[in-house]
Order: structure tokens, then C-alpha cells, then sequence
């Protein structure tokens, strides 16, 4: 029970600070980027202009020496975990990518 009110209020303040923030679970994050089709962690970074190894570190990676941190802050929760996603623009991409593939 307490920690249940601790993650709650974590993620009350992180909404505030941040509006374009999101909050997901870590396995629901996994199922997306698993979902994706071949090349789709290539394309967002090239339209992102940023290191595939970012991108895919924003998907749960912590390959730290060629790509960098992409604002990703997983609390301790059920189905993995709460992700807070400080910039919800990679998930977006990887969403509509999925859209178009069904």
C-alpha cells in the first residue's frame, strides 16, 4: 500500500512539471517496439536525426556508448514498471508507424 502512494504521487509531480510528458508500462513499450516493422528504429532516427542506438535506448536499451539517455524514467509498477517518457514525439512515430502497418 505504500508503495503504491509513493508511485502515484511520483507521477502526479512528473505530469506537472512536464505536460508533454507520457506515462506507459515498460512491457507495453517493449510490445510496440517488438511490433514494429524492420527498419522502422532506422527511420525514426534518420527523420529524428539522431543515433539509432538513442532511439532504441528510448525503447528500454541502455547502450550508453553510442547512443545517449532519451528522457525515459521507469518507476517500479506492475506489467514492468511505470515509464514516464519526457517527450512522447519517438513513441508518436512508432504509434502511427503501427497504424499504417495494420
Amino acid at each position: 500500500m505504500e508503495i503504491t502512494y509513493i508511485l502515484q504521487f511520483s507521477l502526479i509531480l512528473t505530469h506537472k512539471v512536464s505536460l508533454m510528458s507520457r506515462t506507459i508500462t515498460f512491457n507495453e513499450l517493449r510490445r510496440i517496439k517488438n511490433s514494429l516493422p524492420e527498419g522502422s528504429i532506422h527511420n525514426i532516427a534518420d527523420k529524428l536525426n539522431l543515433p539509432v542506438q538513442s532511439v532504441r535506448n528510448y525503447f528500454g536499451g541502455s547502450n550508453y556508448d553510442f547512443g545517449t539517455n532519451m528522457g525515459f524514467h521507469l518507476e517500479p509498477g506492475p506489467d514492468g514498471g511505470f515509464v514516464v517518457l519526457d517527450d512522447p514525439q519517438i513513441l508518436d512515430m512508432a504509434l502511427e508507424i503501427l497504424e499504417q502497418k495494420s
